[in-house]
């Protein structure tokens, strides 16, 4: 039996669901339904302090605004885009269109063609997450949607500079210094001055997130998200100090990130406590780290790896760091999980920032059933059929004919007597009846 040397909640699906929020959301969605582009500007008053004649920003403020950053800021930026770019290249590569041959003359084929209109949300409340625009925007353009429209509200009545940059290096064709839950709501159904888009990405917080859910349907949307989540696999061979590290570097994301260590070492597990109560006071972003160790943090006790693994996919985290002799068998012996970083080099924060993946995951269990945002989010596969043979037709008429009677679908079932009729010469009563009809028309 595992031992838990430090315990806590585990969050699920169902706990994101607060009925205030869904309440306000759903009346933030059914003003801007009902007065457009004049609720966007209210609510942006209102929740970003942001009152502007536009918030599309033009070409000639973008550039204006990425003229007061850092040339290395920059280069980063693109450094960073390049890796992100030639990994979703790569996802796209290996989406191939297919065409076979089922029966002779019978050609059935699978296309992957984009969505016309993509929304990204950039989230900037607590940072400016530059990331998220390389990996909603560069993900989307690579799988060749037209038009992205990106949104992302001031942070603190400020311009946040390097995330206009980075959404224009990204490829958006439309940026709107606009955030919350107005932002994806006009983006969703449109306004006035906003066309609407087909799908929308990016993360957000429970407003955003509430605001995609509601949305659903409407339009598609890459993910649920809620808080992001770290489970650390470690074995004897681990080093606490890191591991204590790479812990808390995703519980400064907020106070309910949770933030899980699963080890077959209960030295390992008390070292790693230990390391974290050292490292906190020095944080500078403590006032988010140490609520969401201490409410949220957990750390497990198993009395071997597979036990670890077991345990591990039973969480289906979003993020998940290997750190074990072997790191590698982790790709076979775990099913459940948004995202593996093997080894002890490899760490969520690369993802997150510079390595290439997406880092839009999915969170409070959605593991079990979904990954997380990639280049096949924004494709639709869709199929086309094609019958170049007469008798491949008339076979297929037949048991079509025989099929649809079954569950009593008599026009299904006449669509194929009408091919077996004209390829084969064979007499149905119903078509006999229908052609006597005719000619005894006055």
């Amino acid at each position: 039996m595992p031992l838990h040397l430090k315990s806590a909640p585990t969050k699920t699906f169902a706990d994101t669901a607060q009925l205030d929020v869904a309440e306000r959301v759903r009346g933030i969605i059914g003003d801007v339904r009902t007065d457009g582009d004049a609720a966007v500007r209210r609510y942006a008053e209102q929740f970003d302090g942001s009152s502007r004649d536009s918030y599309r920003l033009s070409d000639e403020q973008v550039d204006e605004i990425m003229a007061t950053l850092d040339p290395q800021v920059i280069a980063d930026i693109e450094f960073v885009q390049a890796q992100v770019r030639r990994f979703a290249q790569a996802q796209r590569d290996s989406l191939v269109d297919i065409e076979v041959e089922t029966l002779p003359g019978v050609l059935l084929g699978q296309k992957h063609v984009p969505v016309q209109a993509a929304g990204a949300y950039i989230p900037g409340g607590k940072y400016p997450l530059t990331a998220s625009a390389h990996m909603t925007i560069i993900t989307a353009k690579v799988a060749g949607v037209p038009r992205v429209v990106a949104c992302t509200p001031p942070i603190r009545g400020e311009i946040p500079a390097a995330t206009i940059a980075a959404m224009k290096l990204a490829g958006a064709d439309e940026i709107y210094l606009l955030g919350g839950v107005q932002a994806v709501a006009a983006m969703a159904v449109g306004t006035e001055s906003i066309s609407p888009v087909n799908l929308i990405a990016g993360p957000g917080n429970a407003y955003v997130a509430e605001a995609k859910r509601q949305l659903f349907g409407e339009v598609g949307i890459d993910l649920f998200a809620g808080p992001t989540e770290i489970l650390i696999v470690a074995d004897e061979h681990a080093d606490p100090f890191f591991t204590a590290v790479d812990l808390l570097s995703q519980a400064e994301h907020g106070p309910e990130s949770p933030a899980v260590l699963v080890t077959t070492s209960q030295t390992l597990g008390e070292q790693v406590m230990d390391w974290i109560e050292r490292l906190l006071p020095g944080m500078p972003t403590r006032d988010y780290a140490e609520p969401a160790w201490r409410d949220w943090g957990q750390v497990i006790v198993a009395d071997d790896l597979d036990e670890a693994y077991r345990i591990a996919d039973s969480l289906a985290f979003e993020h998940v760091q290997v750190f074990t002799e072997r790191p590698r068998e982790a790709l076979t012996r775990m099913h459940d999980y948004g995202a593996l970083f093997l080894g002890e080099d490899t760490c969520v924060s690369y993802g997150d920032k510079v390595i290439g993946t997406n880092h839009v995951l999915p969170t409070l269990g959605a593991a079990r059933y979904t990954g997380g945002l990639w280049v096949g989010k924004y494709l639709r596969t869709v199929t086309y059929q094609e019958i170049v043979e007469p008798s491949s037709s008339a076979d297929l008429g037949e048991v079509c004919g025989r099929a649809a009677r079954v569950e009593l679908f008599e026009g299904h079932a006449r669509s194929g007597d009408a091919r077996v009729w004209r390829h084969r010469g064979t007499d149905f009563p119903w078509i006999d009846e229908a052609h006597t009809a005719g000619t005894d028309a006055p």
